[in-house]
């Protein structure tokens, strides 16, 4: 079988082109992801070696630099001008393409995850990972799926270099007695890291990249993953403090959608959000604490878990508590508490079904009383299709009740998405919600309906005019709850979009 070209375009490391080629080659089964990047003869990478000790004794890097982001670029910088410098000492007319990768080269290996950071700078892909030096890197394509890369780690202790380097960025280690390892990236990219002998077959990374834009309402809506009914239900429920629980499998999109939702709490109200690793980003002139847990050090001492954040927060005077992922009964159990001493609260879990997550909150390890989930009125779940590679709303689900004995909940269907169709339809009219909203703001069905073709509506302009970011997101929602006569009266000029994005917050975004 010949070689056949699939795709190709050009990933940009710093001012330099990187070509990539996804191609079928003959015997694999997989797809090939190629990056073209020079070749450094044994001769060459000599140099290199020495031009790393000279810049190590004239720039040292220091912990701080390596997780504070913006003394990071600036050293970088530094390390790449001091590299050019050499090469021109040592190297007779380099030209600029030599000066430019061998730079940015040194930099990312001193600083980063050398070539590596190629992958990285790909929006095209979602996972990076490493197996073992005795074999190429693996990378997610959203397009492609799993692909083979041409790009290999020398040798393992390579691999673990890059653990040590990642972990100390976030102040946490791995060791042969510890060889297991949480930590992120300073971009916010989830990184898992294991050691030899536990992963049998070498040391290994998986690097879980996330958007360096976040996606907003108005992608998922633009992409087909929700629709702008079932898009202005959920800003109605989160407008009027409604707590829900967003479920799915593994990255089926549950913490994307989460964050998707916060521009809709209004500008005025406190939250709070717990997670493990950011992930989160709300508009930056929303009321927002997020708060992260620590692993304890060496010692063992200075760990701060989710649950210790959990009560903390409590004490912060939330209006709303967001946390990334219920995993354990402790941190469900005080979720669960605060949701019934009036607080709204948000947050994913693994579950295929709006009743299999009910089931998975009733049964261990999380183990709670059903009628303590009672309290919880709104079930979504997300889906990933992996034969097409698309994400989907699967189902919203309202918990009318739960069984006298507490062995069976009430889920009422509100909308479903078909795989035949790829459209979400509606199953249902909600009780529970609309009971809720009519108690809670004296609201009648027709006037909830009339909010929601409202909402539709503006979120059809948002569409329409590529309203796309967190931040701007949230200026036009925050611009609708804090005057709507007015609202509506700058959507119907020319310029409505200048005059809802321009910002009228904070000192922070006025520069």
């Amino acid at each position: 079988m010949e070689k056949a070209e699939v795709d190709r375009y050009n990933v940009m490391l710093d001012n330099i082109p990187i070509e990539v080629s996804i191609r079928k080659e003959p015997d694999e089964f997989t797809l090939i992801y190629s990056i073209s990047l020079p070749t450094f003869e044994e001769a060459s990478m000599a140099l290199i070696e020495e031009l790393r000790d000279r810049i190590i004794t004239t720039i040292p890097v220091k912990l701080e630099v390596l997780r504070d982001p913006v003394a990071l670029e600036e050293t970088r910088k530094k390390i790449k001008a001091e590299a050019t410098k050499l090469l021109k000492r040592f190297i007779k007319e380099p030209s600029q393409d030599i000066l430019e990768y061998t730079s940015s080269f040194l930099a990312d290996e001193m600083l980063g995850l050398g070539n590596i950071e190629i992958l990285l700078r790909d929006e095209n892909l979602e996972e990076i990972v490493i197996n073992g030096s005795k074999e190429p890197v693996w990378v997610y394509h959203k397009k492609f799926g799993w692909l083979k890369t041409n790009v290999t780690i020398n040798n393992e202790a390579q691999i673990e270099n890059y653990a040590s380097i990642i972990g100390r960025r976030v102040g946490r280690q791995i060791t042969v007695l510890d060889p297991l390892m949480d930590a992120h990236l300073i971009t916010g990219d989830r990184v898992n890291a294991t050691l030899f002998p536990i992963s049998t077959r070498g040391n290994t990374l998986t690097i879980r990249k996330f958007r360096r834009k976040p996606w907003t309402i108005t992608d998922l809506i633009k992409n087909n993953t929700i629709n702008l009914e079932v898009a202005s239900f959920f800003w109605l429920g989160v407008q009027y403090e409604l707590s829900m629980l967003i479920g799915g499998g593994t990255a089926s999109g549950k913490t994307t959608f989460l964050n998707v939702l916060m521009p809709f709490i209004p500008p005025n109200e406190r939250i709070i959000s717990i997670e493990d690793t950011r992930e989160l980003t709300l508009p930056k002139f929303l009321h927002w604490v997020p708060l992260t847990t620590r692993e304890p050090n060496p010692e063992g001492k200075g760990e701060v878990t989710m649950l210790d954040l959990l009560i903390n927060s409590l004490r912060m005077r939330p209006d709303r508590i967001v946390v990334g992922e219920i995993r354990r009964r402790p941190e469900a159990e005080v979720l669960f508490e605060a949701l019934n001493t009036g607080h709204s609260v948000y947050s994913t879990l693994h579950a295929n079904t709006a009743e299999e997550a009910f089931r998975r909150l009733t049964s261990p390890p999380i183990d709670l009383p059903p009628e303590l989930i009672q309290s919880l009125p709104l079930f979504g779940v997300m889906f990933r299709h992996r034969k097409l590679r698309i994400r989907r709303l699967f189902e919203i689900s309202e918990l009318v009740n739960v069984s006298e004995k507490g062995s069976k909940a009430n889920m009422r269907r509100l909308y479903s998405w078909s795989a035949r169709t790829d459209k979400i339809s509606k199953d249902a009219d909600s009780i529970r919600v609309a009971d809720e909203l009519n108690l809670f703001t004296g609201m009648t069905k027709q006037e909830i309906k009339s909010n929601l073709d409202t909402k539709q509506e503006i979120l059809k302009w948002m569409v329409k005019n590529s309203v796309d970011s967190v931040d701007d997101v949230g200026k036009v929602i925050s611009h609708y709850y804090t005057n709507e006569n007015e609202f509506f009266k700058i959507l119907e000029k020319k310029d409505a979009k200048d005059i809802l994005l321009k910002y009228t917050g904070g000192p922070e975004n006025e520069k």
